[in-house]
């Protein structure tokens, strides 16, 4: 098969411009993040659902934990933390359990298709006027391996990177 140039720079411009797309997407959800400086973890809400205390707890503390190991925020402040009240560009994180199903530790051993555990929760981002900034319901799961609390970890981990896709560090 003959190439002619014609072709040749038809190919070399097509190629060329599917690779300036999504570099210039790339740019400008970088430019559409919202800069804030800190955030403040609200403690964790499950009111229509009893949710037991050591998830309550995990979910918080993995939370926290996460939101600091991403380095999106210069601070993370914990719920009633009064050193969040003097910053001007706080986000607020309230998150409420939406749906949980606590599977088997011992089922997942045995087979691998039974025994996941699942929970889902609503996470609202929230300026200090109270505006929303981002909704999200985000799933943390474990299936194969691992304890029931390793769901909370699943969790965390997405909502972390939620929060980075959406806000940067404020310089």
């Amino acid at each position: 098969m003959k190439l002619t140039l014609k072709t040749t720079v038809c190919c070399c411009l097509l190629s060329a411009l599917s690779l300036a797309g999504p570099l210039a997407g790339a740019k400008e959800s970088q430019a559409a993040r919202i800069k804030a400086s800190a955030i403040q973890v609200m403690m964790i809400r499950a009111e229509k659902l009893t949710l037991p205390a050591e998830f309550q707890v995990s979910l918080y503390e993995q939370l926290i934990n996460q939101l600091q190991q991403k380095g999106t925020f210069s601070h993370v402040y914990r719920d009633g933390d009064r050193n969040a009240a003097i910053v001007p560009d706080l986000i607020a994180l309230q998150c409420t359990v939406v749906s949980f199903k606590q599977g088997s530790e011992t089922m997942r051993q045995v087979t691998t298709v039974a025994g996941a555990t699942s929970i889902t929760l609503r996470c609202q981002f929230r300026d200090r006027g109270g505006n929303s900034m981002l909704e999200r319901d985000i799933t943390g799961k474990v299936r194969f391996v691992g304890g029931n609390l390793r769901a909370t970890y699943d969790f965390a981990k997405k909502a972390a990177s939620a929060a980075g896709e959406k806000f940067s560090a404020a310089k």
